[in-house]
């Protein structure tokens, strides 16, 4: 027996061998069931309830509707629109109405104004020449109480073309700004410069000036004893027309016009006239003086 050759024993087992890919065996379930079983059963009952009712047909009646709603809102828009229009319309009538009242009323005083002002003037004119003794003309003339008119100049002054409010420059000083617009200063140079190159009576815009005249601003406009001006400024003055010309041309305040047209863009022309007329003041203020008590 011994010489027999023993075969090794063979081990049987009822299990087959693992797959190679057990151990992949929950990814695999997820990727074969994407969907549990409580969305697919909710999904098979939302198939079955559309059935009844195709989704285009659904879609045409949410857009009916809608434009349904939006017909009803213009509807009802279009309606109250109607029912407002004769109250606005009359309200806005009636308002015309009171604004052209006021204006008629504002006229009618200021024309009241303008007559009690002129009537006051001319008591004014008529007690100064008949209290002015032999002087009563010069003093007329000096209050600007009396018409004048003779030989002189006309002196038109401007804007500059580009001239526009706001920002500042080299002309800012006190609130002024280098904006090519003739300032309230400009035109008081210009007008002491024509009192010191002998003019004898002097208006801008047809507003006489007189000793107490003031010449100010109120924003960009300029006001003549309170009176507000606009461009162009016209000054007129009395005088001999090229000699008052020349002078005033040759003065310190002459050359700063000029400066104002060479560097700002100003405009400004002046001529010889051989008449001019200038009105009376609209309003006559004289003032004189009295020896005091203590004087001898």
């Amino acid at each position: 027996m011994c010489g027999m050759s023993q075969q090794p024993p063979v081990r049987s087992t009822s299990s087959p061998p693992p797959r190679p890919d057990a151990s992949m065996s929950l990814l695999t379930n997820v990727m074969d069931h994407s969907l549990d079983d409580g969305y697919a059963e909710a999904a098979a009952r939302r198939a079955e309830g559309d059935k009844g009712l195709p989704g285009t047909l659904r879609a045409k009646l949410g857009v009916a509707g809608a434009l349904l709603l939006a017909a009803v809102v213009v509807t009802l828009g279009a309606a109250q629109a109607r029912i407002s229009a004769p109250t606005l319309a009359k309200e806005r009538q009636q308002l015309i109405g009171r604004i052209e009242a006021e204006t008629s009323a504002a006229d009618t005083l200021q024309k009241n104004v303008d007559t009690l002002r002129d009537s006051v003037g001319n008591k004014q004119r008529d007690a100064l020449r008949k209290h002015g003794g032999d002087k009563a003309e010069l003093v007329s003339l000096l209050a600007g109480a009396t018409t004048v008119h003779g030989p002189g100049i006309k002196l038109v002054v401007d804007d500059a073309k580009q001239a526009k409010s706001g920002s500042g420059g080299p002309r800012e000083n006190t609130g002024f700004s280098d904006t090519g617009r003739v300032r309230d200063r400009d035109m008081q140079r210009i007008v002491n410069g024509l009192w010191q190159s002998g003019a004898e009576a002097i208006s801008v815009n047809g507003q006489r000036l007189t000793a107490l005249s003031a010449i100010r601003a109120a924003g960009d406009a300029i006001l003549v004893d309170n009176r507000p001006l606009v461009p162009p400024y016209t000054v007129l003055a009395i005088g001999d027309g090229q000699r008052l010309s020349t002078a005033f041309q040759d003065s310190a305040d002459g050359q700063y016009l000029h400066v104002l047209q060479q560097n700002y863009g100003v405009r400004a022309s002046i001529s010889a006239q051989d008449e001019v007329r200038l009105p009376p003041a609209p309003s006559l203020i004289v003032r004189t003086a009295k020896p005091g008590k203590g004087t001898s």
